[in-house]
């Protein structure tokens, strides 16, 4: 098996000043990832048509259907689902990834 190296990747919703920001440094605290008044949004690894960088909470555009990115727990995987019918999860691939255009993210969305 070889070893790939990838780099691992944030974004984080300040929740105070409802801003999507990267940061400069992230506290760790027994391998838990934190940053207070932030959620941190991890990169999928996956780029968009355009090659921009698509991360959790992202919404993507297909046609004229909006899809949220988020991590499914219990298949270990990125996922998509249409923000209008959750309950649909598909596993989003680099070969979709790539059809598909970042929009914005979800907490741009949800608190404007």
């Amino acid at each position: 098996m070889e070893f790939k190296k990838r780099k691992i990747k944030f974004k984080a919703w300040d929740q105070e000043h409802k801003l999507l920001m990267r940061l400069n440094s992230i506290d760790c605290n027994k391998g838990e990832l934190m940053e207070k008044d932030h959620v941190l949004l991890q990169f999928t690894g996956l780029f968009d048509k355009e090659g921009e960088e698509i991360y959790e909470m992202d919404v993507l555009l297909l046609s004229l259907d909006k899809l949220g990115v988020f991590w499914n727990e219990s298949n270990n995987g990125w996922y998509y689902s249409p923000l209008k019918n959750s309950n649909t999860q598909v596993p989003l691939l680099d070969v979709e990834a790539l059809r598909m255009k970042r929009f914005f993210s979800y907490f741009e969305l949800h608190n404007q």
